[in-house]
């Protein structure tokens, strides 16, 4: 029954590219609010907070996040997800947080607005699908963690079992990564949505520091 109006709301999201919760343009409001915030970082920071805050991520903790993630056998990153597997798995960690700060959390209006802004962030052409990647990436980097321990697990995603990483992955994660400022309005702020000149700068500073030069990008834990 929780999954009840999400689904009602999912034909309409799937078929034009436009749709949003009349929550989420309320928040979208919100957020425009903030842009005579001069700084750039500052201004970008509070749009995060507020989104942040707005779909309960704040409550989310990253050892949950992964929990469920797992629980959903969300290993393949290259994979596509349907919506269906989407909501299944923001209904996963949504129930529990319910259980958790049950005065907080609205389960089927969570996952409502979380379903609605994955697809703005990462299927803006409304295929009805988001990558694996995609969907780690936008719950991750919202979730209630250390910076450094988003990273480490958002590189651990495009590293091989050994910790070394690629060009072609890590402008993968760079690229999933752009998109949530990109949304917001601020990818002006993070040097646009080009991130090939931010790999080659990454491997040119390995290959600076190590010799011989290596194309590879080595996790440390």
């Amino acid at each position: 029954m929780k999954l009840k109006k999400v689904r009602e709301n999912l034909n309409c999201m799937t078929q034009t590219t436009c749709w949003d919760h009349p929550k989420m343009t309320e928040l979208y409001q919100s957020l425009a609010d903030l842009n005579n915030v001069r700084f750039s970082a500052y201004r970008t920071a509070m749009k995060l907070r507020r989104l942040q805050k707005a779909l309960c991520l704040d409550l989310l903790s990253l050892s949950a996040a992964c929990d469920a993630l797992d629980q959903h056998n969300l290993k393949q990153n290259d994979q596509p997800m349907d919506i269906l597997q989407v909501i299944n798995c923001l209904t996963t960690i949504y129930d529990r947080l319910e259980q958790e700060h049950n005065n907080l959390v609205n389960v089927p209006l969570c996952v409502d607005m979380c379903l609605n802004w994955l697809l703005n962030v990462y299927d803006t052409g409304r295929t009805g699908r988001i990558r694996v990647l995609s969907f780690k990436t936008g719950i991750i980097s919202l979730c209630k963690a250390h910076l450094e321990d988003k990273y480490r697990y958002l590189f651990k995603q495009v590293a091989s079992s050994t910790g070394f990483c690629d060009q072609r992955r890590l402008g993968l994660l760079l690229h999933d990564s752009i998109q949530i400022p990109r949304q917001l309005g601020e990818v002006a702020s993070f040097g646009g949505s080009n991130i090939e000149p931010s790999v080659r700068s990454c491997f040119q500073f390995v290959s600076y520091l190590l010799k011989p030069q290596v194309p590879f990008l080595c996790f440390r834990n």
